[in-house]
């Protein structure tokens, strides 16, 4: 199938693709990565008018660490960011789709996509990360639970560009893991968790959190503290922290899993990355 119709632009400054993007309104759709939009193009899911090509704004292809947080700029590869950023990031990035999408599909796109299977909106609302959304008009920062509205639906208004989404450090002494279980590498997971646990100067669990997909219309965010907060390292009752997962998650049936299975996985998924988390810590 081929695109429906539409106006091209391809301006070569932030400035120029804002001035585009406040003509066009809601027109507009912007191309970084097109992993996700082109798709939806050619099934015709979408028809824009006019198609904004961001790719020549080379300045914003960074992955950096800046105020406690790795910044990652709306033309940065996937490929860069699970190579760059490190930590649950990195780890999560490594099971988006395959090498070949992840080397031209953008992180901050994924972000705009909104998908609640994917991993990047997962490990956003885990790290309390923010999206920094640019108009002519000017610039806003929107928290993660602000900013994904609903499945595939994201605070992006028309007019604006998402330049960079920003994803804080965790604290010292966290360690991190993604787990998450698909029918085949590479596919959407039925299930998957981003943990971060921190562990105390006694070596006692402080912390810990855990973004899920595929359980819910938006990300979901779980804080497993009062579950396992003040257990010695060794001895964290992680069956409580996963009931307290399956509890928190609203999978749906669909035609590739039951709400029921997904909330298992929930549940399972939590204590594996619980204890991988605590290895990487080196508290296990």
């Amino acid at each position: 199938m081929k695109p429906p119709t539409f106006e091209y632009h391809r301006p070569d400054s932030v400035e120029a693709a804002l001035a585009v993007l406040d003509r066009v309104g809601a027109d507009g759709k912007v191309l970084a990565g097109g992993q996700s939009l082109v798709p939806i193009l050619n099934m015709r899911l979408a028809a824009p008018a006019h198609l904004v090509d961001i790719n020549r704004l080379g300045d914003l292809a960074y992955v950096r660490d800046s105020d406690g947080a790795v910044k990652v700029g709306a033309l940065a590869r996937h490929a860069d960011v699970e190579r760059r950023a490190g930590g649950l990031l990195s780890q999560a990035t490594a099971h988006v789709a395959h090498p070949v999408i992840r080397n031209r599909g953008t992180a901050v796109g994924s972000l705009v996509h909104a998908d609640p299977a994917a991993e990047l909106p997962a490990v956003l609302a885990a790290l309390g990360g923010t999206v920094t959304l640019a108009s002519h008009a000017g610039r806003r920062e929107v928290g993660w639970d602000e900013f994904f509205v609903g499945p595939l639906e994201s605070a992006l208004r028309p007019g604006e560009l998402a330049v960079e989404a920003a994803f804080p450090h965790p604290p010292p002494g966290t360690g991190s893991a993604w787990l998450e279980v698909s029918r085949r590498r590479g596919d959407y997971a039925l299930c998957g968790v981003g943990m971060l646990v921190t562990l105390d100067d006694d070596r006692r669990v402080s912390r810990a959190v855990a973004g899920y997909v595929s359980v819910g219309p938006t990300p979901v965010r779980v804080d497993l503290t009062e579950a396992v907060s003040g257990q010695q390292h060794d001895a964290v009752d992680w069956a409580a922290a996963a009931a307290l997962a399956r509890d928190s998650v609203t999978p749906e049936d669909d035609i590739h899993a039951s709400a029921a299975y997904r909330r298992h996985l929930a549940g399972v998924l939590t204590a594996r990355a619980g204890l991988a988390a605590l290895r990487a810590v080196g508290g296990h």
